[in-house]
């Protein structure tokens, strides 16, 4: 089971925030690539491929507004649906859905949702979420 903790970047090493700052140049569009991203902030390439899935930054006077979500999903009637249902029980507000077209039976899934009034922590609710029939994965991709 993951756990997820807010911490104040200033007791932590200057890595971790080089990682979030390479990708958001990534997302912007300042730095070219990876190469060019992490030679910008003088950090190796596998210092950021062994952090860019843990560390991620939250908007000043936005935590725990929005999440997005990554699935993989086995190829089966009823299992977006499934999903969905699991996520209005738990007072989770879907904005978009992005799914792509299942190859080899299994179909890549983003959905974000406006986690303000949840009836649980993120947490947990990945927990529900790995259980529900047909979720191959489920990761919190990105908080703000």
């Amino acid at each position: 089971m993951k756990k997820f903790l807010i911490i104040d970047s200033s007791i932590l090493p200057p890595v971790y925030e080089k990682v979030v700052e390479a990708k958001e140049l990534l997302r912007t569009g300042k730095a070219k690539g990876i190469t060019d991203a992490v030679k910008q902030l003088s950090i190796s390439r596998s210092t950021f491929y062994k952090y860019k899935d843990y560390v991620f930054s939250v908007s000043q006077g936005m935590i725990g507004n929005k999440a997005t979500v990554s699935f993989l999903l086995n190829h089966e009637t009823g299992v977006l649906s499934a999903i969905l249902n699991l996520l209005a029980e738990k007072k989770a507000n879907v904005l978009t859905i992005s799914q792509d077209i299942p190859i080899n039976k299994i179909a890549n899934l983003s959905i974000t949702f406006e986690m303000s009034n949840l009836t649980v922590d993120m947490e947990m609710l990945l927990d529900l979420l790995m259980k529900v029939k047909g979720v191959v994965k489920a990761e919190l991709i990105a908080m703000e």
